[in-house]
């Protein structure tokens, strides 16, 4: 099965909306998802719990005995989205789990930082050449200075994104109702589904 891990140690920087919109895309195209929260208190149920039923179906764990946690039985695909603060032993977690990592990060001097660090751990971790690894810059906004800095970060590392997703409320409207980028007409987000495609083709490889 595979396991799709969007992680990064900051808080705040579009991991939640990558892994929802990420587990639409696999929902769109007719397979058994299961989108999860490696957090104990669950946050992605709260999303999964706005969704209309009449949508292709993402599924949230299984909840053993009120604690254990599971795939749904029949899952094809996870998606995990990861709390903040992981490092130690969640990070080896994660990377035992994971066939494909996701690093979102934004053009924010503290984001950056942040992604720097988790990089460094990640790229050093006895797992790492087990792991496909994948950046995304989100929120960018063109021709400002942050998005500028995060180019010269970026290219210091040696590393290119595999995309830059705008920032737009669209994704904020979508969440609140439960929704993806691809459970609306492709005519009202036909700008952000253009954004994405690299990485859907960075998936599918």
């Amino acid at each position: 099965m595979p396991v799709i891990v969007v992680a990064n140690p900051k808080g705040g920087v579009g991991k939640s909306t990558v892994a929802t919109n990420l587990a639409g895309w696999l929902a769109r195209q007719g397979h058994a998802v299961m989108l999860g929260d490696l957090d104990r208190q669950q946050s992605a149920r709260h999303w999964l719990a706005l969704r209309p039923a009449q949508l292709p179906p993402i599924r949230g764990w299984d909840v053993i005995d009120g604690d254990l946690v599971r795939p749904p039985k029949g899952t094809t695909h996870l998606v995990l989205d990861t709390p903040a603060g992981l490092h130690g032993k969640r990070l080896d977690a994660v990377m035992k789990l994971a066939d494909r990592l996701l690093v979102p990060l934004q053009p924010s001097p503290f984001d950056l930082a942040a992604t720097h660090a988790f990089l460094a751990q990640v790229r050093t971790h006895k797992r790492a050449d087990k792991v496909a690894l994948g950046l995304v810059a989100v929120r960018v906004k063109e021709h400002t200075h942050a998005t500028e800095h995060l180019h010269e970060f970026l290219a210091a590392l040696n590393q290119t994104p595999l995309t830059h997703l705008r920032d737009t409320q669209n994704y904020a409207h979508l969440a609140a109702r439960g929704l993806t980028l691809w459970d609306v007409a492709a005519g009202r987000v036909e700008r952000d589904l253009q954004q994405w495609q690299p990485l859907i083709d960075w998936l599918q490889t």
